[in-house]
């Protein structure tokens, strides 16, 4: 690392001689090689923040800008950095984010199928930034619609798109729509749905907002409550890395805190009253995902597996206190059967234990494409609007949030936050805004919509996709339902311009040869110099 940090460091430092004084003490506190990556990109960072050196810079806000608002930063940086974690996240990002001591930069570990290899050569960070509004370095215009048009209207001709499709390119830094093929046209987005779930969100939440479960002790009855508060990736494995909550933790501290009060049996019951309604989604039992509770660990699942389809036990909550029981009797606490409580406002909080923050949440929901995480957000969403939260209020929570956001709603149907039911409409003008709201300077607790996105080649529901040049420089969230294919993220063209677009596709036969069409379309934007 060394080696390659020598050969460009002469680059590096140039680079560096344009970072403001008082910014460049900020990142004195990273270690010396770090320091010099970070200089080339933080004046950049602060503004795509829309922050002025505050004195407290969240993770998020420095993610977005470092990651070129979640596309890449320059190849002699992710070089000098070392290489990706299985988040997409480089580790210069996380190992910047702890010497500020910021939580963040997440690695997702290896359940998302991430390939180990680094990623390819990707556009320089200036000319990254340039297309998001950089100054001082000019680039060609951005391409009209009608060069757009003779690129992208033959491969979105092609059969294996279905009967109906729709397509938007937007410039993200102007916000001007470059092309558009039926963009108000409302279709079944399947999990591009997640990236409204996740706007709405951040915007309702915020991005450091944390998920808490608890341990609650009645003052009279000396019941024992497990609260949940909604966490889907509260786990009772062993220690696992990556900040979850910790079930055996919290086990722990409850423990601990019983044998002060010198309690050494309780009864034990659960509260999951934070969600209403039918736990069950419209399509019923599904491997991919589980009854939708306040309270579960591991997502419900059977098989130790940590994404994707897996079994799942039919009643979350009684599990998850089963689990929480057994960690007490190896503490010497002994507990009854547990059973549906609630929790008083009199009950003693004696331990809890809290979630990453949302930002990381959401980004593990739209790199592993996450239902169990979508729906959970959806809820907390309508929690946090004072809804019912059910599906239908998620559903109402979401789009009266995107409202408030000033984003395109005509023909947009929520039904639930993970897109599986089909039932949900959106637009793909709806798709680009929202994405381009993302990379708002004004709105930056909603970048890890960006850094969230699936690296094509290397993460998440990409990993294997994208084989040819486009690796690395188009990031995409996927769709799929029975004869339902969308595609929607950002890309880097040729001449360094970000663009972002959505691709709904419907009345599809042949899934593989619809996704490869999709591809291949995206590639082509990646590709396009068409300015």
């Amino acid at each position: 690392m060394a080696r390659v940090a020598n050969a460009v460091r002469p680059r590096l430092a140039r680079a560096a001689g344009a970072v403001r004084p008082g910014l460049t003490r900020a990142a004195d506190a990273v270690r010396p090689s770090l320091a010099r990556t970070a200089a080339v990109v933080k004046p950049q960072v602060t503004r795509l923040a829309g922050i002025s050196r505050p004195k407290t810079v969240k993770t998020w806000q420095y993610t977005a800008g470092a990651a070129g608002a979640g596309l890449a930063l320059a190849a002699t940086v992710v070089t000098a950095a070392g290489p990706w974690d299985s988040s997409g996240q480089r580790t210069a990002e996380r190992d910047r984010a702890v010497a500020l001591e910021r939580p963040g930069g997440t690695d997702h570990e290896a359940d998302s199928g991430t390939a180990a290899a680094g990623p390819r050569p990707a556009p320089s960070a200036p000319s990254v930034l340039v297309g998001l509004g950089a100054q001082g370095v000019t680039v060609k215009s951005a391409p009209t619609g009608k060069a757009l048009a003779g690129v992208l209207g033959p491969l979105l001709g092609n059969p294996a798109l279905g009967a109906r499709h729709t397509a938007v390119v937007v410039d993200v830094a102007s916000g001007r729509r470059l092309y558009g093929a039926g963009a108000g046209t409302a279709l079944t987005p399947a999990s591009t749905t997640k990236i409204a779930t996740a706007v709405a969100a951040l915007s309702a939440l915020g991005a450091d907002h944390r998920l808490t479960t608890r341990a609650a002790l009645e003052p009279d009855t000396k019941e024992l409550v497990l609260v949940g508060g909604g966490d889907p990736t509260l786990t009772a494995r062993p220690d696992t890395g990556g900040g979850w909550a910790s079930l055996r933790e919290l086990a722990d501290e409850t423990a601990a805190a019983l044998k002060k009060r010198h309690i050494g049996k309780v009864t034990l019951s659960y509260d999951k009253t934070l969600y209403a309604g039918s736990e069950i989604h419209p399509i019923g039992v599904n491997d991919n995902l589980a009854p939708v509770s306040a309270l579960m660990v591991d997502e419900a699942r059977t098989d130790g597996t940590t994404s994707g389809p897996a079994p799942r036990v039919t009643d979350p909550a009684t599990e998850a206190t089963r689990a929480f029981a057994a960690f007490l009797a190896d503490r010497g606490v002994k507990t009854t059967a547990p059973g549906p409580s609630k929790a008083t406002g009199r009950a003693e909080t004696l331990a809890e234990v809290s979630s990453p923050p949302l930002s990381a949440l959401v980004e593990r929901m739209l790199t592993n494409s996450d239902n169990d995480i979508a729906e959970a957000l959806a809820r907390q969403t309508a929690v946090a609007a004072k809804q019912r939260a059910d599906f239908d209020g998620g559903g109402k929570a979401i789009h009266d949030r995107l409202k408030k956001l000033g984003l395109p709603l005509a023909g947009a149907r929520f039904h639930d936050g993970s897109g599986l039911d089909r039932a949900d409409r959106l637009t793909a003008n709806l798709l680009t805004a929202l994405l381009v709201k993302a990379g708002d300077p004004a709105h930056p607790e909603l970048r890890p919509v960006l850094t969230g996105l699936p690296v094509a080649g290397f993460t998440g529901t990409l990993t294997s996709r994208y084989t040819d040049g486009a690796a690395g420089v188009v990031r995409a969230k996927t769709g799929t339902l029975t004869g339902v294919n969308t595609l929607a993220g950002t890309v880097v063209d040729r001449d360094g311009r970000l663009f972002a677009f959505a691709f709904l596709t419907s009345d599809t036969t042949d899934p593989a040869a619809a996704q490869s069409a999709l591809d291949r379309t995206a590639s082509a934007l990646a590709a396009c110099g068409c300015g």
